[in-house]
């Protein structure tokens, strides 16, 4: 993996992650790095299940990777601010 793409999955990984933050209601009490954190591996995962689904790559925008994404990054947030309240 090169910088470029590296840097790409941060900014897409911020994204997903404030979109998923934005979509759990209440107060989270996670940082912004673990909002980062979550966004990454819920874009990583959200592009492979759309992969194994067959709705990565269509023409214009891949709305439904982009849901299951924002989804999954949903539930990460929301399991990890459990998982810090409880402590």
């Amino acid at each position: 993996m090169e910088i470029s793409g590296i840097f790409s999955a941060i900014v897409i990984g911020l994204i997903i992650g404030v979109l998923g933050r934005l979509v759990v209601p209440g107060r989270q009490h996670i940082g912004v790095l673990w909002t980062i954190a979550v966004g990454i591996v819920a874009a990583l995962v959200g592009a492979a299940i759309a992969h194994a689904l067959g709705v990565d790559d269509t023409k214009g925008v891949d709305w439904i990777e982009w849901l299951i994404q924002i989804g999954l990054a949903a539930l990460g947030v929301a399991a990890l601010d459990r998982a810090k309240s409880r402590r």
